[in-house]
């Protein structure tokens, strides 16, 4: 395909995308509803109060943030922060006012400061902290989340779970189990079967919004078991929410220790999860447009300001809706904007529908979001980049759920410190980067010295915003004593937005630095002693895959290699993100240059990020003029592409091709004509495939899975077949 034309900005983005952007903003209107009402009930707010909170991020901060496919509104990640505000807040006794009210009014303060730290361009902070005390938080937050859930899930009486501590809360689940509701906790449980089944379907059901899904079956499911007469506290209550609507924040604590702790831990976990989402979504995003960070921040704390000053709860750059956004095919900021104006429209016209919403139902969604932030995914992923990476991301969480959010943060950056000094950084260190750069006219050679950490890392971005898109660069560690795990991803989120500009990044003498772990980004320290031999183990699949090389006459390599360059634009990347590719056999012949390897796909961002493997076949250097196109079979994700805008090129004359694949390129015409008679009957004769062309190579793959080396021998057959009769084609043609 070709490279895609980047959506305009603006009224003129607006007339352009909007059929796109209105779309997906509906889509993600019936995520964020359901969510939205969950999250302020979670937070001791009341429900409607986080529909205004999403309202405001989509009509009123899509106009001014700085990201273009990210959705504001609350978040579970701030369940937390709301939930101890409201409280301890409350529990100040101040006559006049609600603790609710004092909140939000923390909430005002602290978008002053937020607006403040946007204007001093303090958005790059947020690469201060290390990776895994910042996925500890989250991990934490989950925790919480699911102990407070759980009993509302079961229907379990109030007074069971009143006083408790997250620990408690825990200890007493069987306790809860003993006194669930029946009605109430079989809407609850069938509610979490859905939320977790619906995605393990696959194809079209994988891009159902899983939470209006639960409401279309549990709203009538109350009904039936008559909650309104039986369990009227178990129905979400709105009330005179247009009349609730006014100045509702209050100031009367301001004077107390407790409000400016909120006001700083609102601070705090407001502007480092949307910035790290607004990062995240920058990956995910088809144009690889760069977000202004500091303007996203002024913009989120106008509407943290406008949501707190009418009683909402603080908003964020919500991820999961997010991902969504961009899987549904979103192109600007204007998705934002339609999500938020659905939700308005909700509230004029739906609310005694969403008063018949069971909370059971939105305890179920909440406890899927929390099962993400803390999934055995989190652990596991967090241990395979290191020990060290573990003992933080645990440390985190323990004193997190102990304690509160900043004291376990804290506790996480600490212990980090503690590995650092450990591992031979001298403290004097910590906080400078030292580095030397020598520019060519078309190359950069930057000598990392010492110790490249998540503390010294901002010296290092600055160096990087420096640099020239386009150029080459070698970053050598020759002189490197230590370079953890955040500085590596950073590097590594580099790499990703510099090959797009066209540039090349290498890393060179990182041998004689000691990985803590296999995993490509672990954190790495100067060897004392060299070592004489490092063996690769491979596993059972490289093995036979060298076998087959072997017996196939192809160089294997099977080690993970960037393909950020390689693979751009193909219509793969669409929707994915490919970092590696691993397992590569390669060999010349008739046909090409032919490449076998292992990929990883990755949809979403952060916890809301999934992986999927596939073996591609790369077929490049033919020399032939093959025009730029996509071909895959029918199935509910191409028709629901369709659906999104996708133009299906059909052939009348051909209805079994027309009915059995899926074909989309550019230009229309060229495509057809390349698709002659023979082409189209050797499709038809053939197994089902997915083929991609871009700049004459071609990608070939049978499914969205690992294939073993009889399927790929299969495959390769194919492959070749396929390619030599295009040869013989053009060659009649000349």
């Amino acid at each position: 395909m070709k490279t895609l034309e980047i959506p305009k900005d603006g009224l003129a983005g607006l007339k352009q995308n909007w059929t796109a952007d209105a779309l997906s903003g509906f889509l993600v209107f019936l995520l964020a509803l359901p969510l939205s009402l969950g999250i302020a009930k979670a937070s001791g707010f009341p429900a409607a109060m986080g529909v205004l909170t999403a309202m405001i991020g989509g009509m009123l901060v899509s106009i001014f943030q700085g990201g273009r496919l990210t959705i504001k509104g609350p978040a579970a990640g701030l369940i937390t922060v709301c939930s101890g505000a409201v409280t301890d807040l409350g529990n100040l006794n101040l006559e006049g006012v609600t603790a609710v009210q004092l909140a939000c009014g923390a909430v005002v303060v602290m978008s002053i400061i937020q607006f403040v730290f946007g204007i001093l361009k303090f958005g790059s902070f947020s690469d201060f902290f290390p990776h895994s005390a910042v996925h500890g938080m989250l991990a934490a937050i989950g925790v919480l989340i699911f102990a407070k859930q759980f009993p509302i899930l079961l229907g379990v009486p109030g007074e069971l779970t009143k006083g408790l501590s997250p620990i408690e809360l825990y200890t007493h689940i069987p306790t809860f189990i003993a006194h669930a509701t029946p009605q109430i906790a079989i809407v609850g449980v069938l509610s979490l079967i859905i939320i977790f089944g619906l995605p393990m379907l696959g194809g079209l059901f994988k891009k159902i919004p899983g939470p209006m899904v639960v409401l279309v079956i549990m709203i009538p499911l109350a009904v039936f078991f008559d909650f309104k007469t039986n369990h009227a506290s178990a129905l979400v209550t709105i009330g005179d929410f247009w009349g609730n609507v006014t100045f509702n924040a209050s100031f009367a604590a301001i004077g107390t220790g407790v409000f400016w702790k909120y006001v700083f831990m609102f601070l705090f976990v407001n502007s480092l999860e949307s910035l790290l989402t607004v990062k995240a979504i920058d990956g995910l995003d088809p144009w690889k447009r760069p977000s202004d960070y500091n303007k996203d921040l002024r913009g989120l704390a106008v509407g943290n300001g406008l949501a707190g000053l009418l009683g909402g709860l603080p908003m964020i750059s919500e991820v999961a809706r997010s991902s969504a956004n961009v899987g549904y095919g979103a192109r600007t900021r204007w998705a934002n904007f339609f999500h938020g104006l659905f939700l308005f429209v909700a509230m004029l016209v739906m609310i005694p529908l969403i008063e018949m919403i069971p909370n059971a139902a939105l305890a179920a969604m909440l406890i899927a979001v929390a099962y993400r932030l803390a999934s055995p995914k989190e652990f596991i992923g967090t241990y395979k980049i290191g020990p060290e990476q573990f003992v933080i991301f645990i440390v985190t969480i323990i004193v997190t759920v102990a304690e509160d959010l900043l004291l376990g943060v804290f506790a996480g950056i600490l212990t980090k410190f503690i590995f650092h000094i450990i591992n031979g950084a001298p403290v004097r260190s910590l906080f400078k980067a030292d580095y030397s750069v020598n520019e060519t006219e078309d190359q950069y050679l930057i000598n990392v010295r010492g110790v490249a950490t998540f503390s010294n890392f901002l010296g290092y971005k600055k160096l990087w915003n420096t640099l020239k898109p386009g150029k080459n660069i070698i970053f050598n560690f020759e002189q490197a004593k230590l370079v953890d795990h955040s500085f590596m991803d950073q590097l590594h989120h580099f790499e990703d937005s510099h090959h797009q500009t066209g540039g090349h990044v290498s890393l060179v003498n990182l041998d004689h630095l000691n990985a803590f772990s296999s995993h490509p980004l672990a954190a790495r320290k100067l060897m004392k002693e060299a070592p004489d031999k490092i063996e690769i183990r491979l596993s059972p699949r490289q093995i036979a895959l060298r076998k087959f090389a072997n017996s196939n006459e192809y160089d294997f390599n099977a080690q993970h290699v960037r393909v950020a360059a390689k693979y751009k634009d193909f219509p793969i990347q669409q929707g994915n993100k490919i970092r590696f590719e691993e397992n590569v056999l390669s060999k010349y012949a008739d046909v090409g240059k032919i490449e076998i390897a292992d990929m990883t796909l990755v949809q979403g961002a952060r916890q809301d990020r999934s992986e999927t493997h596939v073996t591609v076949i790369h077929i490049s250097e033919t020399d032939l003029p093959i025009p730029d196109f996509a071909l895959e079979p029918e199935s509910f994700g191409t028709k629901f592409s369709e659906l999104m805008g996708g133009k299906d090129i059909d052939f009348a004359e051909y209805p079994e091709f027309s009915r059995k694949y899926y074909l989309r390129g550019d230009p229309e015409a060229t495509v057809r004509t390349f698709f002659s008679e023979p082409v189209i009957r050797f499709l038809e004769n053939h197994e089902e495939i997915h083929i991609e062309c871009h700049k004459h190579r071609l990608l070939i793959y049978k499914k969205v899975d690992l294939l073993d080396p009889h399927e790929i021998e299969v495959l390769e057959k194919y492959a070749e077949e396929f390619v030599q009769l295009i040869k013989e084609r053009i060659e009649q043609h000349a």
